[in-house]
């Protein structure tokens, strides 16, 4: 097995303290990081500095998804306490009804048949227990379904925010421009961008184009596998439409770059591509799992967070710039004392 495919070298120490457990209140007053992934060159700047990075022509691509209040908070009958995280937006069957996968966790197992109350506007049965810890749930619900989770939902912040969820965060962990509903956990590297910053965008001549995934838990599992080959990498659902294709094609026609903000939006263009470099509109889902070695056909640069160790995210950044340059980068980060993973700080990967 050569180095580059071991998950040991994919690796690095972070200390606990700079993992961000907030926000900061000015979002575009993150820290950016430059890395110039031909020479391996850092710069220290702030997120507002990004479009000096930007040339009149780029095409600036976003992923819209919008993150729902997937973790619920239940009580059952008997008063004991069962928390339901769903895996995906519930799909609607008739007039307030709809039907979910979830994780479940309970002082005492839940069994099919069991109905569990949430608010008044919600109640969760429990159809399919399965082997793997998870549940298949329908939901009763009176209004509209969006409403009636957010009645007994939280926004489900990452593992590794180990605090409650506060009322700013229904804001704050979502990007500005978010509209699509359906991710369990946000495009994190849009974080930053303001709506002065957009409007800039747009008077310099940027292309700006959307593409739509939805963040799965997936997206938390840690690689387990020794050689990464091995690890098989969760579905999302994906949207590339035909006028995002079209800005592409023209922006390369005309020596433009396509810059994409976030790894979700580098998976989603580099999925379309075909056999002969042509990149297509779809909708549909999407597994596709970037390794060190394969070529990227789309995208030219990069805008992202920094990502946790031995992380398919991690290994999808290495592939674009060299892990041997990422982790040098990263290294000076943690020197630095960046501040990481979702509300922490940038890099810009050119």
């Amino acid at each position: 097995m050569i180095a580059d495919f071991s998950l040991v070298e994919y690796d690095y120490h972070l200390p606990p303290h700079l993992i961000a457990q907030y926000p900061l209140d000015d979002r575009s007053s993150s820290r950016l990081m430059v890395l110039d992934r031909n020479t391996g060159k850092v710069s220290h700047r702030t997120f507002r500095d990004l479009l000096d990075y930007m040339e009149p022509g780029d095409c600036l691509v976003l992923n819209d998804s919008k993150v729902f209040p997937a973790r619920l908070n239940c009580i059952k009958s008997t008063g004991g306490k069962v928390e339901f995280f769903l895996l995906h937006f519930p799909r609607k069957s008739g007039n307030g009804v709809a039907f979910a996968r979830a994780l479940c966790r309970s002082s005492k197992p839940v069994r099919p048949g069991q109905k569990i109350r949430c608010k008044e506007s919600l109640e969760i049965e429990v159809m399919e227990v399965s082997s793997a810890g998870q549940v298949d749930v329908k939901l009763v619900y009176r209004g509209e379904l969006l409403s009636a989770l957010k009645s007994c939902g939280d926004i489900p912040l990452p593992p590794y925010i180990r605090r409650s969820p506060v009322p700013s965060d229904v804001e704050q962990y979502q990007t500005i421009y978010a509209r699509e509903i359906g991710s369990v956990a946000a495009p994190t590297a849009g974080f930053h961008f303001t709506e002065e910053q957009l409007l800039l965008v747009g008077e310099k001549n940027i292309n700006v184009a959307w593409i739509t995934l939805h963040v799965g838990y997936g997206t938390f599992a840690p690689v387990r596998t020794s050689d990464i080959r091995e690890h098989k990498i969760h579905h999302e659902w994906i949207s590339v439409p035909e006028s995002t294709v079209e800005k592409i094609i023209s922006t390369r026609k005309t020596g433009g770059r396509v810059i994409a903000v976030g790894t979700t939006t580098v998976r989603a263009l580099e999925a379309t591509v075909n056999g002969t470099g042509e990149i297509n509109a779809f909708q549909g889902l999407c597994d596709l799992y970037i390794l060190p070695g394969r070529p990227f056909q789309v995208v030219d640069c990069l805008i992202t967070n920094f990502h946790l160790p031995k992380s398919s995210l991690l290994l999808l950044v290495s592939a674009f710039a060299d892990r041997d340059r990422i982790l040098s980068a990263y290294k000076q980060a943690i020197n630095s004392g960046y501040r990481f993973f979702s509300y922490g700080d940038a890099m810009l990967i050119l």
